[in-house]
C-alpha cells in the first residue's frame, strides 16, 4: 500500500532511522493486518500523521500563558529576583 507519504520514495529520498527492536517487533505483527506491504511504509504512514496533527495544533494553546504568572511563579521558585 502506498498511503499518501509522498508517494512513492526512491531511494534517494529515504535516510534510515534505527528503531528499538521491540517497536520493530510490534510494527511487523500488525502488517499482516494492515495494507501496509513493509514495515518502512508503515512507519512513514504513521509518522506523517503524527506529524501532521502536531503541525495543525494550534500555536494559540502555548502562546495564551501569561507572562506576569510564569514571572511571578519564576520568583516564587526562586530562579528570577
Amino acid at each position: 500500500m502506498n498511503t499518501n507519504t509522498s508517494d512513492s520514495l526512491s531511494e534517494s529520498d529515504t535516510r534510515e532511522v534505527s528503531l528499538p527492536v521491540h517497536i520493530l517487533d510490534r510494527i511487523e505483527g500488525r502488517l499482516p493486518r494492515s495494507n501496509f506491504d513493509t514495515s518502512d511504509e508503515y512507519v512513514a504512514y504513521v509518522l506523517e500523521e503524527v506529524l501532521s496533527r502536531v503541525e495543525d495544533a494550534s500555536d494559540d494553546e502555548y502562546e495564551s500563558v501569561d507572562e506576569r504568572e510564569v514571572e511571578s511563579r519564576l520568583k516564587s521558585l526562586g530562579y528570577m529576583e
